[in-house]
């Protein structure tokens, strides 16, 4: 491990066993997102914050505290909130399994919890870019907007760490620069949108729950999927559930049900745990629950040739 140049400083030891790579895990946008590295053990990110660009970077110590360093205009802001990104705010004591699949992966996966970041515009850029076409297709375009649009992240950073473009870049972008990020009219028209009224959105965090997703869903061009996205990263929703996902209905009827469903199926499986539907969802996956790998594929569309 290489020891981080000075910054603002935060020691946590939290009363759970924290795996920082999992934690942020939700926030990463392909192994080749510019806005998080991985060096030497130290997690860095890059992010918007209300105060400004933010550096931070996060190191599990042996004593199973966290080590977080942050620089830039939101270094404060990003260091408040350390402990809630890596899920201290959430509470899972009251979940109750209803399926023996669920419950193998509570007891392999005890101290999972759902992180909050606290910040809707940055998940919300992102979710938005991942409709309705592949991840190949929507983390390319997060690449190229984020290093071309973003700005560098700012102290010691590992080189090329970027900080998400931030609403008012993402309102100068010009049209050809979306066709070359391979963004189609309806999810550049929903970006623009949503960047027009980004500081009221930030709200949503506040209001959390369904009044936080309604309230995201007052944007054309974001949905009940859109919404549910960014409310279990920017407040660690344990009920939003991303209906309308390509394979999250299949993936949950294998794990509990032994065949594919659709999202009325999944809605119905899922209705033993209202109010937790996306930490049972959250549990399956982190645990691999398997599906058969068959049928065809969503193909990459070529939106540069359009």
């Amino acid at each position: 491990m290489t020891a981080i140049d000075s910054g603002l400083t935060l020691h946590w030891e939290p009363d759970f066993l924290v795996d920082v790579a999992a934690a942020l895990r939700p926030l990463r946008r392909g192994m080749g997102d510019p806005t998080m590295r991985d060096v030497d053990g130290v997690r860095w990110w890059g992010s918007t914050t209300p105060s400004g660009a933010a550096t931070l970077a996060l190191l599990r110590l042996p004593d199973r505290a966290v080590r977080a360093q942050a620089w830039g205009p939101g270094a404060q802001w990003v260091l408040d909130r350390v402990p809630a990104v890596l899920g201290a705010h959430d509470d899972p004591s009251s979940f109750v399994s209803h399926h023996d699949r669920v419950s193998a992966a509570r007891r392999r996966l005890p101290d999972l919890r759902l992180g909050s970041t606290g910040r809707v515009w940055d998940v919300l850029f992102a979710a938005v870019l991942e409709q309705k076409v592949t991840g190949t297709e929507a983390f390319r375009s997060w690449r190229e907007l984020a290093r071309r649009f973003g700005e560098p992240a700012p102290g010691p950073a590992p080189a090329g760490l970027r900080v998400p473009p931030t609403p008012q870049a993402v309102l100068s972008i010009p049209e050809w620069e979306w066709h070359r990020a391979g963004v189609d009219f309806s999810r550049r028209r929903a970006l623009l949108a949503a960047a027009s009224v980004a500081v009221r959105l930030e709200r949503a965090a506040q209001l959390q729950g369904e009044q936080g997703r309604t309230l995201l869903q007052r944007i054309p061009g974001v949905g009940v999927w859109t919404s549910a996205e960014v409310a279990q990263r920017a407040w660690g929703d344990a009920d939003a559930v991303s209906f309308g996902d390509f394979h999250l209905s299949t993936v949950v009827g294998w794990a509990l049900v032994g065949r594919p469903l659709d999202d009325a199926g999944m809605a119905q499986v899922l209705a033993p745990y209202a109010g937790q539907r996306q930490r049972a969802v959250r549990l399956l996956v982190a645990s691999g629950a398997p599906r058969p790998r068959f049928g065809p594929r969503l193909s990459p569309r070529n939106y540069r040739s359009c």
